[in-house]
């Protein structure tokens, strides 16, 4: 076998039986569309991975290193959703759903310590967000992600100006998202940054610190523009544009 074949299998799945039994289950049940392709790939995927209960998946989704993801009962996984789930995983909870063409990518080859996503019960990860979870993503409950919404848990070393920037490294510090909050579409989220729970992110913000709970947050670079308990928002403006 040769290097490049090698290591292409070693990125796609855990053991190469694994990838064979895993692109053989997808090849097979991963196109069939509608209720009977749902019903399908409910009863099957369960050989390549943890499903508690009754699990929702379109058809077009792709799955990689799937002995490391956990769905929770009641998780909708859309048409083009992509979850790559290196060692550390993917883990939704209970009736969470998962949009169209969101990418939820582990990608640990580093053997960093603390890569996983995880994400609680009756979360929405909007159409066509990125999560990337090489330094750790935990995100609470009832937590809802706007369309186009990056989590990036990762960051390029670049200090050393006599090497290319891809040559240096990366860092890896974790984002937390705490229960309740609401994250704006087009918003990026860096990595390191912790955000409380119950907090507000406009839409396109870029947050690069943490954001207390009970807050809302907006512009580039984030700031704090209302505690909600200590500064309630009148009566007329309780819909904000943040969506």
């Amino acid at each position: 076998m040769s290097d490049q074949l090698r290591l292409y299998l070693s990125r796609q799945a855990s053991t190469l039986p694994r990838y064979v039994g895993e692109q053989l289950l997808q090849s097979c049940f991963g196109w069939v569309p509608g209720l009977i392709g749902i019903g399908l790939r409910a009863i099957a995927y369960r050989a390549m991975m943890r499903m508690n209960g009754i699990v929702a998946i379109e058809d077009g989704v792709r799955i990689r290193f799937a002995d490391n993801v956990r769905l929770g009962r009641g998780v909708y996984l859309d048409h083009g959703v992509y979850l790559h789930a290196c060692p550390g995983g993917i883990s939704i909870g209970d009736g969470s759903l998962v949009m169209k063409n969101a990418i939820l990518h582990v990608y640990n080859f580093r053997n960093l310590p603390h890569s996983h996503i995880t994400i609680g019960q009756r979360s929405l990860i909007g159409e066509s967000c990125i999560l990337r979870g090489q330094g750790g993503i935990t995100i609470g409950d009832d937590v809802y992600l706007g369309t186009l919404v990056q989590v990036l848990a990762v960051n390029h070393v670049f200090h050393d100006t006599t090497r290319p920037i891809s040559m240096q490294g990366i860092t890896a510090q974790g984002i937390t998202i705490g229960d309740g909050s609401w994250i704006g579409s087009g918003a990026i989220i860096l990595d390191g940054v912790a955000i409380g729970k119950h907090v507000v992110i406009g839409a396109g913000a870029v947050v690069t610190k943490d954001v207390p709970d009970y807050c809302v947050a907006v512009g580039n670079p984030a700031r704090v523009v209302r505690n909600l308990r200590t500064d309630p928002l009148p009566l007329e403006q309780l819909t904000m544009p943040v969506y």
